[in-house]
């Protein structure tokens, strides 16, 4: 297996008053550090090399300024947030980034827009909340998706509406996959199916690890930072600002009004909607604290693929995958003809270059599609998933008192849910989400909980021992999907 040094491509500033950027930090881990930095450069994705020039923004914050609303985060939740506030409601916000625009998830994810939310699946839905719930949930998220569906017809983001396929990667998996689709036909509605093996590696890719699959046809791969710089001209053509390099540093309340502290100046805020992801430090903001498990995810992607391995792999689309593991692999053929491939990784931000993590996905690659074996890495990257402590989002007001809103905690499925998370969020921030019945479903009407032990004792004290007991479950999900 040989690696490139392409993955290093950044762009070149974006607004006349960008400052110089910092060096990327590849062991930059949200539980330690204040902030996530200011004006550091991308992370060496493929999705930043191939995105082409990024929209102007509107440079760092160089005084104090006094605003209505302020949204932390210019990812597709915050740039989402802006947008639709200023289409709908006429609110022209103000975005503050502390890197570049779309730095966090929105340029790392794997672009798979899925008909989801959160770490559950519906039949988790129903044993949490029981049925009646779990159908309202199922019409939200899947009104979230087709928005997201329409939004890439829209922005030139290289969409593939190819539905998914969720592959079994052992027998003993197909009868909980089997009974996942037939609960999706019976109980809502879709015409999810059950493939062979045979079936998906004629009509799909020769996956040797596949011995069957369940396909949804709402799925839409996309170019996750095309797609959030088509947001962000929407969102800058109406009038929303987007500052970069603009980290909150520091926010106290003063007489009802928010003062959040940049390097360049403090911005006075009446409302404030906090957009961060799994880039969310533990400094931020109390409400916030603890309230996020933070996960390393990595990614690769490849040379462009022969005409020879095209055919010995038998890729026939560009629908994406993904396995039945626990630490689920992520992948797919990309326009182009690269295999892009990711998974869980390395539990702290220090170990996040260890070379065992990539192997982990190039070992994948070996055994999924072994013609590619040993074939070259171009680009490899993590980033920060979001998880919350329950495997839901929430897109909420924890306090009613104070004009703070957030929209995090969606567990690797955000790429499609997170333009209509910004909506509904946009609707909280502009008052628009008093007495409807859709804020009452457990995604709006709670707070992002605390750590938990076994799902019955949920406290911030748990906190520290967050990632101790990360260490064991990813060594107990590893036996367990590979023994």
């Amino acid at each position: 297996m040989t690696t490139s040094t392409a993955g290093t491509a950044q762009f070149t500033a974006a607004s006349p008053s960008a400052p110089a950027r910092k060096p990327y930090d590849p062991r930059y881990d949200p539980l330690l550090a204040p902030d996530p930095g200011a004006g550091r450069a991308y992370a060496p994705t493929w999705w930043v090399a191939s995105a082409g020039t990024p929209p102007e923004d509107d440079g760092p914050v160089t005084r104090d300024i006094d605003v209505d609303v302020a949204i932390i985060g210019s990812g597709a939740t915050g740039l989402s947030t802006a947008l639709y506030l200023a289409q709908e409601h006429g609110i022209q916000a103000t975005v503050l980034e502390a890197n570049q625009a779309a730095w966090g998830c929105s340029s790392r994810s794997g672009g798979q827009g899925q008909n989801a939310s959160g770490r559950l699946k519906r039949s988790q839905w129903i044993e949490r909340w029981g049925l009646d719930t779990a159908r309202r949930l199922d019409a939200e998220i899947r009104t979230g998706f087709e928005n997201f569906r329409q939004l890439t017809t829209e922005i030139d983001c290289d969409a593939f509406d190819g539905g998914h396929l969720y592959l079994a990667h052992r027998p003993e998996k197909l009868p909980g996959l089997e009974a996942e689709a037939r609960l999706m036909r019976e109980k809502f509605g879709y015409a999810t199916r059950m493939l062979s093996a045979e079936e998906v590696r004629r009509d799909y890719c020769d996956e040797r690890e596949a011995v069957g699959a369940m396909f949804e046809a709402e799925g839409v791969g996309i170019h996750p930072l095309k797609f959030s710089f088509g947001l962000m001209r929407k969102a800058r053509a109406l009038g929303a600002k987007i500052h970069t390099s603009s980290p909150v540093q520091g926010w106290e309340a003063i007489d009802g009004i928010h003062h959040l502290r940049t390097p360049g100046g403090t911005v006075r805020a009446r409302r404030v909607a906090v957009c961060t992801g799994g880039y969310t430090g533990q400094a931020l903001n109390p409400m916030l604290k603890n309230r996020i498990m933070p996960i390393l995810s990595n990614s690769v992607v490849t040379r462009p693929l022969t005409d020879a391995e095209l055919q010995a792999t038998n890729f026939k689309s560009l629908t994406f995958l993904t396995d039945t593991r626990t630490l689920r692999f992520y992948y797919r053929l990309l326009k182009g003809n690269r295999l892009q491939l990711g998974s869980r990784s390395s539990v702290s931000g220090a170990d996040a270059e260890g070379a065992v993590h990539l192997k982990l996905l190039t070992d994948a690659i070996a055994r999924k599609f072994p013609p590619l074996a040993g074939i070259q890495i171009d680009y490899s990257w993590w980033g920060w998933v979001d998880v919350s402590h329950d495997m839901m989002p929430r897109i909420t007001q924890p306090e009613a008192d104070k004009k703070i809103w957030y929209a995090v905690g969606y567990g690797g499925n955000g790429v499609s849910f997170s333009t209509w998370a910004g909506k509904r969020l946009a609707e909280r921030v502009a008052g628009k989400d008093g007495g409807r019945e859709v804020f009452e479903l457990p995604i709006y009407h709670s707070p992002l909980p605390f750590p938990n032990v076994m799902g019955l004792v949920e406290s911030p004290l748990f906190a520290p021992f967050r990632r101790m007991g990360q260490r064991v479950l990813y060594k107990w999900y590893w036996f367990r999907d590979e023994k």
